[in-house]
């Protein structure tokens, strides 16, 4: 029986390495810290905000003015 001869050994070219994608962990984090606010602790945001508002125009004015303020100063906030 004759000895087998082995192919000799090539070297296959090594695979570029590109980064790892990581996950969008942080697009992940923020989405929950939005959605974690009940209607209720909005409203009481809101509330709260008209409130101070009102208190800077010494209570003069429209109170419905003041809360379209305070929901955009609150929404701001929030976003």
């Amino acid at each position: 029986m004759k000895p087998v001869k082995k192919a000799p050994a090539t070297k296959k070219p090594a695979a570029k390495k590109s980064p790892a994608k990581k996950p969008a962990a942080k697009a992940a984090a923020a989405a929950p810290k939005a959605s974690a606010l009940t209607p209720e602790q909005r409203y009481k945001m809101i509330e709260e905000t008209a409130y101070y508002i009102a208190e800077r125009h010494g209570f003069n004015g429209d109170s419905a003015y003041f809360w379209s303020l305070a929901e955009a100063e609150v929404n701001s906030r929030l976003i």
